[in-house]
């Protein structure tokens, strides 16, 4: 494409310019195999941002446009009147293929199904179950101490909130490898096309649905307070959920259980790990760590969906058609410098951090009060068992981009008695 400067000699598939995009605001941008990446996810999304447009128009991933500036993906998120959350993922070809409730609706069509989202995810409801979220904590960190290293991704990051979520839904801890694949395959799928993407994530999502449904019918009735019967025995404006929307929202929360916390862990100690004057601030300071949670949200987002123009319409001087996709790399507001002073910096004692880690508007992130907590909690339970720690030498973590990006390798190792 002689439009996009900068195009590299590939295979990639690429679709046309539309005749609404400027020349002038095509970047080759991919998603899934960011150019720099191996610097690291966030590094390679800012150093993208860098004499940028602030909204621009990939070829790559079937086509769409994507908010290059923190503002711009608050703004878009909080707008469900003109960016729709009818298709959230990419390619377009893919996320008309995801099926999961409530995410795909707008409001008012969402807001019953979020009521009833909550009930089982409510700060009252994490409450109820630290204990549980601790001991699991404990019971995965207590054999590594004497080892004096681990390898965390494989040892704890993909392990510790998948343990969490498959006690709070009462499902058995060998189905893990299973669901972990589709949830892989839905937020990095594979394909070298969009159709091949879409056929990728269209498997998955199915098979969550295939494998929520026999424990929707069997807890159907049901007086238990895990989260499945909670919710099947919801009700939706007074009336039963619909089979389709059961299945959708129950494998929500099994794709959000099983990849968003488990990435984000990783992440976040990959850095405490390169910064022991960082962990040093926190080690016998409670409440400081309690505070700077929000901090560690802020500064490493790991969220990269969309939302589609609901309408024809100008935005920020940029025309857009109806059904326009738009990435909103949520990186890009929590590192934002008009909007965090000094954003590479991780503060303890930051005031009000802004970022879109969780979202934003009717579809900011149910499971927000529940990560949180798992954040907290590794953090105590770790830094009272291994109080120093730091990436070993020779370390390479490889880090993927995605609807949910991740990061694996990360060996850590500390001082045994």
């Amino acid at each position: 494409m002689s439009d996009a400067p900068n195009i590299a000699a590939d295979n990639r598939h690429r679709v046309p310019r539309p005749a609404h995009v400027p020349p002038e605001l095509v970047r080759d941008i991919d998603m899934y195999a960011l150019d720099g990446i191996e610097t690291g996810y966030h590094e390679a999304w800012k150093a993208l941002e860098q004499e940028t447009p602030e909204l621009v128009w990939t070829p790559l991933t079937g086509g769409h446009w994507i908010a290059m500036r923190g503002p711009l993906v608050r703004e878009i998120y909080e707008d469900p009147s003109r960016f729709s959350s009818e298709v959230i993922f990419l390619p377009k070809e893919a996320g008309e293929k995801y099926a999961m409730v409530p995410t795909r609706m707008d409001p008012p069509e969402h807001t019953p199904y979020r009521k009833l989202l909550d009930t089982g995810l409510n700060p009252k409801r994490i409450r109820e179950v630290e204990e549980l979220v601790r001991t699991s904590a404990a019971r995965l960190i207590e054999p590594l101490v004497a080892k004096g290293k681990c390898e965390f991704s494989n040892d704890f990051a993909k392990t510790f909130p998948v343990h969490v979520f498959m006690a709070m839904a009462e499902l058995p801890l060998s189905d893990v490898p299973k669901l972990s694949r589709f949830a892989e395959d839905m937020t990095r799928p594979k394909g070298d096309t969009p159709d091949e993407m879409a056929e990728c994530l269209d498997a998955a999502n199915k098979g969550f649905f295939e494998y929520v449904e026999p424990y929707i019918e069997a807890r159907k009735g049901g007086n238990g307070t895990d989260l499945i019967t909670t919710m099947v025995n919801g009700t939706v404006n007074g009336e039963p959920m619909p089979r389709d929307k059961a299945l959708g929202l129950i494998s929500l929360l099994l794709l959000g259980g099983l990849d968003t916390v488990v990435n984000f862990l990783g992440f976040m100690m990959l850095y405490l790990a390169r910064h022991p004057d960082k962990v040093a601030e926190i080690r016998g300071d409670d409440m400081k760590l309690r505070r700077g949670v929000e901090e560690l949200f802020r500064r490493f987002p790991v969220v990269s969906e969309a939302r589609m123009s609901a309408k024809d319409q100008t935005f920020h001087g940029v025309e857009l058609k109806q059904g326009d996709m738009v990435l909103l790399p949520t990186v890009l507001h929590g590192l934002d410098e008009n909007e965090n002073p000094d954003p590479w910096t991780l503060d303890w004692e930051r005031k009000g951090p802004r970022h879109s880690t969780f979202g934003g508007g009717p579809h900011r992130c149910a499971g927000l009060h529940l990560a949180r907590l798992e954040a907290t909690v590794t953090l105590q339970e770790w830094l009272k068992r291994i109080p120093e720690f730091s990436l070993s030498p020779g370390a390479h973590p490889v880090y993927h981009s995605g609807i949910v990006a991740a990061v694996d390798d990360i060996p850590l190792t500390w001082p045994t008695a």
